[in-house]
């Protein structure tokens, strides 16, 4: 009989001069990751080559032309470019970001046109990506365009999730963003996501406050009684389970968050600093709310250790499986919810 096909696994190579190649190449350079899944690395093979050198791996590679020719078992490598680039460790250029980009693209475009099943993006410098094709705050942005759905950054772990309201919005703009219409819309796409991709039939999910201590009943601000409040009332009337707003300072440290399925974030840092305290190394960024599955390290670019072959692999190689995980989940809920079982009425 013959074996299912492994799923395959698209890699964006992220920033040239950041750690992005060092944390792939040593995430395959252990055999048993291709038990999972056919890698299909967007760069060429000759970056990859000289990154081997530097990092001493001896793992091959199989360079292709574009992913009909990839080849299962093998970790491949789609030739993006052919021309020799000069990788410069940790330093900030826009030639770096502009091979960034062309990875990216690349398998977007795949993504896209289901040559691949999944995604997985290595850190891109936010700063020097930046051209007329790439006009983005980050990844989530420039898929949601993409792939032509609505995002939601959404950080997880097995015990800890954590999605956003708004993500890379400067502050002083955080309450004019924050309506009732984003709030439904948010924690929609996060009870979905729950559903069809972590197997939480009725998830609860915990929302915090805009303002220190959720406004203290207007006295800090009034987002929080004239936005944020009415707008759960009205999603628990639904049948929504649906708490909060909790003040944001002692929801993580009493360890409430626990009791939920999922947490809601209001702004970037209020949320990612306590995910990163709790989980630095071993969280996954994942863009919830979109046809396709994408995930990504909980870091950064980390040029400060770029090129010193102490990359930590942890984050990355959760992000794959986690990639794949989602794949399979969500295939399981659609089969499923397009063949449902069938209730049948017998007379006797």
């Amino acid at each position: 009989m013959k074996s299912a096909q492994k799923i395959k696994l698209g890699i964006s190579i992220g920033d040239l001069n950041g750690i992005g190649g060092e944390i792939i190449l040593k995430t395959f350079d252990d055999s048993r990751m291709l038990d999972f899944c056919t890698p299909v690395i967007f760069a060429s093979v000759k970056t990859l080559s000289f990154l081997k050198k530097h990092f001493n791996l001896e793992l091959n590679i199989h360079g292709v032309e574009n992913v009909s020719q990839v080849i299962e078992g093998k970790i491949n490598v789609v030739n993006v470019w052919k021309e020799n680039v000069s990788i410069n460790f940790g330093v900030e250029d826009n030639e770096s970001g502009k091979y960034a980009f062309k990875s990216l693209e690349s398998a977007t475009r795949a993504l896209k046109n289901n040559d691949i099943d999944v995604l997985v993006t290595a850190p891109i410098n936010k700063n020097t990506i930046q051209s007329e094709d790439f006009n983005f705050p980050g990844h989530t942005n420039y898929l949601a365009k993409e792939l032509e759905g609505d995002s939601l950054m959404f950080m997880i772990t097995d015990t800890l999730k954590v999605g956003l309201l708004t993500d890379h919005v400067p502050l002083k703009d955080i309450a004019q963003e924050i309506t009732p219409q984003l709030i439904e819309k948010k924690i929609a796409i996060i009870q979905k996501t729950l559903q069809q991709d972590f197997r939480i039939s009725k998830p609860r999910i915990a929302v915090l406050g805009i303002n220190p201590h959720s406004g203290d009943n207007g006295l800090i601000g009034q987002e929080d009684e004239t936005v944020l409040k009415p707008t759960l009332q009205k999603l628990k009337d639904k049948g929504h389970l649906v708490f909060g707003p909790y003040a944001a300072d002692s929801f993580f440290g009493t360890k409430n968050y626990q009791n939920f399925d999922a947490v809601v974030a209001a702004y970037h840092d209020q949320g990612l600093i306590p995910f990163k305290t709790l989980s630095f190394g071993e969280g996954v960024n994942y863009t919830a709310g979109l046809s396709k599955v994408r995930t990504s390290p909980d870091h950064g670019t980390a040029f400060e250790i770029a090129g010193q072959n102490t990359a930590n692999i942890n984050s990355f190689k959760e992000a794959v499986f986690k990639a794949i995980e989602i794949y399979k989940t969500r295939r399981e809920y659609q089969k499923l919810t397009k063949n449902p079982l069938k209730k049948t009425t017998k007379k006797f």
